[in-house]
């Protein structure tokens, strides 16, 4: 049987951790209730405006504008990602679950651009040798819409110069407290199938005729004012819905934690009992056995 000093040493530890592991749930429970809360606010913008760009593309026909057109020869076309991960560990498995979907979408494409948010994911890709821009470096922390629109700048302008010709963003998407999945939006260049694809709008709501709508000064004028508002909408949704499940995964992580010490203590709190007893009874048998070699 395991010595008593064994025992309480280990009960000492296990109760330090205790103490950690359920201070960072409270921690992370507060962060939680502010971020659902953002996230509510966020969420009718992200979906409003997505939807709002998938209903302009329906009615604006063929449109020649340089963030709708889409290259020929899938074998030349250079990829880029925005991927969300979060800034520190200890929640659960959130951030083995976006890394793990990224690196199966990156298995034919290893030199794809990866723009990395949050230091685990950075320093995860950074450290395997994939292609990270390292001059993007954005906490996944409170996520802000001033934020979103210096990512924004930075994406569209990239864009522009043709350092990739798709971008992707990959995040965290919160379907309930319970549930947690890893998602996939393609940015730019703007297709309406992928847009009705993702928003879930009917095979039958074919494009109308170009003429349906006006615009001023013109086309090319406009939708550029338009997809800059429609990337920092998605960027900022996506930021706050990744920030939400992060909070949401290391809640139940360390509440998990927190009962499992709680479970180990009783364990152990029984064991030394039986060993305090052993002891006991042996200290009280010398006792007698001494007193019977007196006689």
């Amino acid at each position: 049987m395991a010595h008593i000093n064994e025992i309480k040493l280990r009960m000492k530890s296990i109760k330090e951790t205790k103490q950690i592991t359920n201070a960072m749930k409270l921690i992370s429970a507060a962060k939680l209730k502010k971020a659902k809360k953002q996230l509510e606010q966020a969420s009718p913008y992200f979906e409003k405006v997505r939807s709002t760009m998938a209903d302009i593309l329906l009615r604006s026909g063929k449109i020649g504008n340089k963030y709708f057109h889409e290259r020929e020869g899938a074998e030349d076309i250079k990829k880029a990602y925005i991927v969300i991960t979060g800034d520190k560990g200890f929640a659960g498995g959130y951030n083995h679950n976006i890394i793990k979907f990224t690196e199966e979408h990156l298995k034919q494409d290893k030199e794809a651009l990866l723009f990395i948010a949050g230091n685990v994911g950075r320093n995860h890709f950074v450290k395997n040798k994939y292609n990270v821009y390292m001059e993007f470096d954005y906490p996944v922390q409170n996520p802000s819409i001033y934020t979103a629109r210096e990512i924004t700048e930075i994406i569209l302008d990239l864009f522009d110069k043709g350092v990739f010709d798709e971008i992707y963003i990959i995040y965290t998407h919160m379907f309930s407290s319970v549930r947690m999945e890893p998602k996939i939006i393609k940015l730019l260049p703007l297709e309406l199938d992928t847009l009705k694809e993702q928003l879930q709008i009917g095979e039958n709501s074919g494009r109308i005729l170009d003429d349906c709508m006006e615009y001023e000064p013109d086309p090319e004028f406009v939708f550029n004012i338009l997809v800059q508002k429609y990337v920092k909408g998605v960027v900022y949704g996506t930021f706050v819905e990744s920030f939400t499940s992060e909070q949401n995964s290391r809640m139940s992580a360390m509440d998990n934690a927190t009962s499992n010490a709680n479970d180990m203590l009783r364990k152990l709190d029984l064991l030394y009992n039986r060993a305090r007893q052993s002891k006991i009874t042996q200290d009280i048998t010398e006792i007698v056995g001494g007193a019977e070699a007196l006689k």
